[in-house]
């Protein structure tokens, strides 16, 4: 009887995580972390993000909150990212995040980025706060960011996009270089138009310009 009720617990875990699932109580925590930091932030927001471990594209991944009272579609962008909802109910009832895909294949993590403005105008002065607001957070959660800086910020779109970001001073205006990259330090998928900008380039005074919605303004911290 006791060796039927192994193999019975056994299969319970087994078929979830062959449709593919993670735990949501481990997301939940993950992003309550940024939610209660006490410290500067206001330039900052955090989502979670599903990354695909061998550079294959996001598109067509699909992502559901799923509990004994809680079913609830959730839309990722094309960098893999989703605004996580944060539920007392669907955590304490221990609700699954459900993935149309196996989970062995993804990695599924916070993903800190730069509020984008409206008019696409930012003062490199506020990116050179907002990259620091996001490396002193890092410092608070892991120790190994305390050796490193702040060398800039990462604007990405997709990949087909015409998109520019200029940067503007006293003295010049120039568009900055687009690359074909990751948007994100770790992911594995590169194909994005990304442009740098860099802090030690630029004097602290001046206005960087971007002429579309960027999907994502990355803090670069070496």
């Amino acid at each position: 009887m006791l060796a039927l009720l192994i193999l019975c617990m056994g299969s319970a875990t087994a078929q979830p995580q062959e449709r593919g699932w993670v735990s949501y109580r481990d997301a939940y925590r993950a992003m309550v972390t940024f939610a209660k930091y006490g410290k500067a932030k206001n330039l900052l927001q955090d989502h979670y993000q599903v990354s695909p471990k061998d550079g294959q594209s996001a598109e067509g991944l699909r992502l559901t909150l799923s509990g004994r009272t809680t079913q609830l579609d959730l839309p990722l962008d094309p960098t893999g990212r989703i605004t996580l909802p944060l539920l007392k109910a669907a955590y304490d009832e221990n609700a699954v995040l459900v993935l149309n895909r196996k989970v062995s294949g993804f990695s599924f993590q916070p993903r800190l980025s730069i509020v984008a403005r409206v008019d696409g105008i930012y003062e490199g002065q506020e990116l050179r706060i907002a990259c620091d607001q996001a490396l002193q957070y890092l410092r608070s959660t892991d120790a190994g960011y305390q050796s490193r800086h702040c060398a800039g910020v990462r604007f990405a779109f997709p990949k087909r996009s015409d998109a520019t970001v200029r940067v503007r001073d006293a003295e010049r205006e120039v568009a900055l270089a687009p690359e074909e990259g990751a948007v994100f330090d770790g992911d594995t998928t590169t194909d994005f138009r990304v442009m740098v900008y860099r802090f030690a380039s630029w004097p602290e005074r001046g206005q960087v310009i971007s002429q579309n919605a960027p999907l994502a303004i990355v803090p670069v911290i070496e």
